[in-house]
C-alpha cells in the first residue's frame, strides 16, 4: 500500500481519482443551485436535501478529496518543475498536451482554490456550518441576493468558472488517460467528452451566478 501512494505513478492515480470525485461533485452542485432558476421555493428545498444526514456525511469526505487532489496537485507539479523546468506535464499524445490550459494547470488550480474559499465563506458557513453546529441557517436566496447582488462579485464569479472551465478541460481527459484510455482513439473521445462536460457545468454556473444578479438588482 505504501507504494501506492509514494511512487510516482501512485500520486498520478490519485489525483486523478479525486479530482473524478470532485467533478461529480461539481454536477450534483450544479443541479442543486439550477433550482434557484425554478423559484425561490424550489432552491429553499433544494438547500434543504443539501442538509439531510445523508448529504452532511458527505462534507468531510469531500473536503479529505479537495486536500488530497490538493497535496497531490502541488507534489507532483513541485517535481515535474524540478525533473523538466517549464515542461509542467508530460503526457503520451502531446497534440493537446501543449495547451495553455495544460501548462498553467497549477495556476488555474490555485484560482480555483483562492475562490473556492471565498465561496465556503460566504455561502457554506453561513447555511450548512451553523447546521452543524446547532444553529439556524441563513436564508438561502437571501445569501444569493447579497452576493451576487453586486456586480463586482458577479464578474468575479465568471472569471473564476472561466478558470474553472480551463482547468477541467484538460483535468478530465488527462485523469482518464491517467487511468489508462491512453490510445489515439480513446484519447480523442475523452478530450472532446472533456470540452462538453466542462461547458455545460460552467455554462451552467455563470447563468446561474447572472440570473440571480438580474434579480437582485430587479432586472427581471
Amino acid at each position: 500500500m505504501g507504494n501506492i501512494f509514494t511512487s510516482s505513478i501512485g500520486k498520478k492515480l490519485i489525483m486523478s481519482i479525486s479530482g473524478l470525485f470532485l467533478m461529480i461533485f461539481l454536477v450534483v452542485h450544479l443541479i442543486a443551485n439550477g433550482t434557484s432558476l425554478i423559484s425561490p421555493e424550489a432552491f429553499e428545498a433544494a438547500c434543504e436535501f443539501m442538509s439531510m444526514p445523508l448529504i452532511k456525511i458527505m462534507v468531510p469526505v469531500l473536503a479529505a478529496g479537495f486536500v488530497i487532489h490538493i497535496i497531490y496537485a502541488g507534489y507532483l507539479t513541485i517535481t515535474n518543475l524540478k525533473a523538466r523546468g517549464n515542461e509542467r506535464y508530460a503526457v503520451a499524445h502531446t497534440g493537446n498536451s501543449d495547451s495553455w490550459a495544460a501548462k498553467n494547470m497549477f495556476v488555474l488550480g490555485i484560482i480555483v482554490l483562492g475562490f473556492l474559499a471565498f465561496h465556503l465563506t460566504h455561502f457554506w458557513a453561513k447555511m450548512q456550518l451553523p447546521e452543524f453546529l446547532g444553529q439556524e441557517a441563513e436564508d438561502p436566496n437571501m445569501l444569493m441576493e447579497q452576493i451576487f447582488g453586486s456586480l463586482y462579485f458577479t464578474i468575479a464569479y465568471i472569471v473564476w468558472f472561466i478558470a474553472l472551465w480551463f482547468h477541467l478541460s484538460h483535468g478530465f481527459w488527462s485523469a482518464f488517460q491517467t487511468l489508462g484510455a491512453n490510445n489515439s482513439i480513446w484519447l480523442k473521445r475523452w478530450q472532446v467528452v472533456a470540452q462538453v462536460y466542462a461547458t455545460v457545468v460552467v455554462a451552467g454556473f455563470i447563468i446561474i451566478a447572472l440570473n440571480a444578479y438580474l434579480k437582485a438588482n430587479g432586472i427581471i
